[in-house]
């Protein structure tokens, strides 16, 4: 079944100038661009999850289709979980009606997609490698890995039979935050917030990336330093924590840097 997160992706206009971004950002190195079939990539591996970065610079299918959902912005766009056995995974998800596709096999990893309707709009993947990623250090105030990913849905009950029922995450919070409905479903070390928006109609949608810091005024003084418009470190909304909001310069995801509270479930 799916172990945690592997990977996320984050579609951007320019490739370099995102990926200078996001090495700003995260306080670590990329890997070596790559290109197929018309799209750019470069990965940025944290201690728990990749970002993806990925631009169109050729005339392949794929990137028609990047184009096409570059045209409501650039922003987070799939979302790709980590199993440790992939075809016990994919025979679950065709048992829980999610549709996948066939599984493809590449040098390294394989993975295959739930169906886009069947998750409601949000692009899901499932990845199993063969050598798990290698983070390189992060700088001092660097990011150390992912904190949560935050989906916003117009039908809560929907989105908990998704990925609670169907994906089998643990769900560990259901409450009410200052009028809004929020869910936890733990994914690995890590989180995926699903919060009840009425505004939207029909999809889900990808929204944003909270990262998690070990000292949120070091990581803040270097972002600062480095021409990055961010807040104030304020307390967080679960005890013991605190926080503060990247402003720009994350790829259109909204972005928020986490400090852990040293008691974190």
């Amino acid at each position: 079944m799916i172990s945690g997160f592997d990977h996320l992706v984050v579609a951007v206009r320019d490739l370099a100038r995102g990926v200078r971004a996001y090495e700003t950002l995260l306080g670590r190195s990329a890997e070596p661009m790559r290109e197929d079939d018309g799209v750019a990539t470069a990965l940025i591996v944290t201690d728990n999850v990749a970002a993806e970065l990925m631009a169109p610079v050729g005339d392949g299918e794929t990137a028609q289709r990047l184009r096409a959902a570059l045209e409501a912005g650039e922003g987070l766009k799939s979302v790709v979980f980590a199993s440790e056995d992939l075809a016990s995974t994919h025979r679950r998800c065709e048992r829980v009606g999610l549709a996948p596709a066939a599984i493809s096999e590449r040098a390294g990893w394989s993975s295959f997609r739930i169906d886009t309707e069947r998750s409601h709009g949000v692009r899901l993947f499932a990845l199993q490698r063969a050598v798990p990623l290698s983070a390189q250090p992060a700088a001092t105030g660097g990011v150390t890995g992912l904190d949560h990913i935050v989906i916003r849905t117009p039908d809560a009950d929907r989105a908990a039979a998704l990925y609670g029922a169907r994906l089998g995450l643990d769900m560990r919070l259901d409450r009410e935050v200052r009028g809004a409905k929020l869910m936890f479903f733990r994914c690995g070390d890590a989180i995926v917030e699903i919060v009840h928006d009425a505004t939207l109609a029909g999809a889900d949608r990808l929204w944003g990336i909270s990262w998690r810091v070990a000292d949120a005024d070091a990581a803040r003084a270097r972002l600062a330093a480095a021409g990055v418009d961010v807040s104030e470190v304020r307390t967080g909304m679960k005890p013991g924590t605190r926080v503060f909001t990247v402003r720009n310069q994350s790829g259109g995801v909204p972005t928020l840097m986490i400090e852990p509270s040293r008691n974190r479930d």
